[in-house]
């Protein structure tokens, strides 16, 4: 497995993850995520794919198929009346083929956005978690990340 900046050839791949998260988001909460649709347009997608400020990484095996990724979004919040001038690398979306998981390449993944993000001089790293999603939240876990911060709603 090799984990390295997406390329336009991994588009395919790609859009075959956006639709399993969008899945798992769905059946979670079909109140707010719509089925069969993903978060991205190919043309959207090829916009981040090419942008140094949404670096976006794919694991691949031997035949260059993606069997996983994450995007990342580089922040920094420049005299704010609040808060600090620290750089953060968030990351957007992780995703490890449903056939994939439990072979540690979300983790592989995790450590390589780590490693950029140090290389990139970066103060931490965050992202965001639907609580729906427990296996996320455990992943997560595992890696240690801690809450930041909590969401929540009241349905009307």
């Amino acid at each position: 497995m090799n984990i390295r900046r997406a390329e336009a050839k991994d588009m395919e791949g790609i859009n075959r993850l956006l639709l399993q998260v969008c899945l798992v988001h769905h059946n979670g909460r079909p109140d707010l995520f719509k089925y069969g649709a993903k978060k991205y347009t190919d043309e959207e997608l090829t916009e981040i794919i090419h942008n140094d400020k949404t670096p976006i990484f794919v694991a691949v095996d031997e035949k260059e198929e993606v069997l996983g990724y994450a995007f990342c979004i580089f922040q920094q919040h420049i005299n704010n009346n609040i808060l600090t001038d620290i750089k953060t690398l968030y990351i957007d979306d992780l995703c490890v083929n449903e056939t994939m998981r439990g072979k540690h390449i979300g983790k592989s993944i995790y450590e390589k956005v780590l490693e950029f993000a140090k290389e990139s001089g970066c103060y931490n790293v965050t992202l965001n978690v639907w609580s729906l999603n427990e296996g996320a939240m455990k992943f997560y876990e595992k890696c240690g990340l801690k809450p930041q911060k909590v969401g929540l709603e009241t349905i009307l």
